[in-house]
């Protein structure tokens, strides 16, 4: 198991990385550069998540950062989570959405609204061996989420769930769904609850798994939901207050986003950077030419901007202060930043970033998905609109 931070005070949002979080950050890197980046190609190309990798990701406790040592996690904080996203995102998205999705979704909102019985049943399997997955949007619901029709219909000590959910990451591999269905459509948003659902409950089932752009060892599939008996134990949180987990829980995961995000500009312009210096025109590196050596500077000057906005983000969430906009804003911006500096990793390439035998091009893929999931860059703008104005 990875070292992780033993101290219990909140540094302000531009200080240093403590001498544990250094450890922590250069331990997950080194990881990530000696065992993922040999495993990215031929994960890309079958579009499927290495099992022997998602062993050891649980084996150094990656998968179960924020969950407490009582329960078999690692006892880390949100920030160590984001640290952990980073650093997988600069070698390989794919799998720091993987590592996100458990870590700032699923096993956060456990901690935040499960029973201590549900906590018991389900906590030391997200640290050690069960994939968690988050299902809310549907066909008509997307950035209208509310508008779900996943139904839910209490009988007797069950809850009977028909639907079906779309875009939903980690699936393949998942063995929890985190569920947002209604009881009551009329009720509107009011009537939406949370449930937990393993993989192997009756009526539940994969669909189409999706052929996508990028992230493309990421499985995302359709779940199918066909008269799951799901026991009434399983609700999350209070009836009727799904609607209080889905915000809560995605607002949280825009931080993850956000260092996935950072962690792929940097694996683009780490690339870039070391491919200016070894390609040679004119009699010289291309990093020698001024045009070049400016559009690395502003890359870089974007990423460590966008640094700046998903740390502080993440250590007002651990401060337990407000950063509902921060959120917003940092999605927003360190979406742009990957796409723009990803963007230009390949032109610095030139026709070798236009092929796949050089990774620059996967970044590029992978970039775009950053301004749609979890919130699109609209309706981040949208929430930053409200909380500024």
């Amino acid at each position: 198991m990875l070292p992780i931070s033993s101290s219990a005070s909140v540094p302000g949002p531009r200080k240093h990385l403590s001498e544990d979080e250094h450890l922590f950050r250069d331990t997950v890197r080194q990881f990530a550069r000696e065992t993922i980046t040999p495993l990215v190609h031929a994960m890309d190309e079958q579009q499927k998540m290495d099992a022997g990798l998602i062993r050891q990701l649980f084996e150094l406790g990656l998968m179960g950062i924020e969950i407490p040592e009582a329960y078999g996690g690692s006892g880390g904080s949100f920030f160590e989570s984001i640290l952990a996203i980073e650093e997988i995102s600069s070698v390989d998205p794919s799998v720091g959405v993987l590592v996100d999705v458990q870590n700032t979704l699923c096993a956060n909102a456990l901690l935040r609204w499960a029973t201590e019985e549900q906590k018991q049943r389900y906590l030391p399997r997200l640290a050690t061996e069960w994939v968690g997955a988050y299902a809310l949007s549907e066909a008509v619901s997307g950035s209208d989420a509310f508008a779900l029709q996943t139904r839910a219909e209490k009988r007797g000590d069950q809850y009977v769930l028909n639907g079906q959910k779309l875009w939903i990451s980690n699936a393949k591999e998942a063995n929890l769904f985190l569920v947002f269905a209604t009881l009551d459509t009329a009720a509107g948003y009011k009537g939406i609850t949370a449930f937990l659902v393993e993989k192997s409950t009756p009526g539940f089932s994969l669909g189409k798994k999706e052929d996508k752009l990028g992230i493309r060892a990421s499985s995302t599939c359709e779940v199918i939901l066909d008269d799951c008996h799901v026991p009434a134990k399983n609700l999350l949180g209070e009836s009727g207050k799904g609607y209080k987990i889905a915000i809560e829980t995605l607002n949280e995961g825009r931080i993850g986003i956000g260092a996935q995000m950072l962690g792929l500009a940097q694996g683009a312009w780490n690339h870039a950077a070391r491919y200016a210096k070894e390609r040679r025109q004119f009699g010289k590196a291309i990093a020698e030419f001024q045009a070049v050596q400016f559009q690395l500077a502003e890359m870089a000057t974007e990423i460590e901007a966008a640094r700046l906005m998903v740390y502080n983000a993440a250590r007002l969430k651990d401060a337990r202060q407000d950063f509902v906009k921060e959120a917003a804003m940092t999605k927003y911006f360190v979406s742009h930043v990957a796409e723009r500096v990803a963007g230009l990793a390949v032109e610095i390439f030139g026709g070798y970033g236009f092929v796949k035998d050089y990774p620059v091009e996967k970044f590029f893929r992978d970039a775009k998905i950053g301004k749609i999931y979890e919130g699109t860059s609209n309706m981040q703008l949208a929430t930053i609109a409200k909380l500024v104005l």
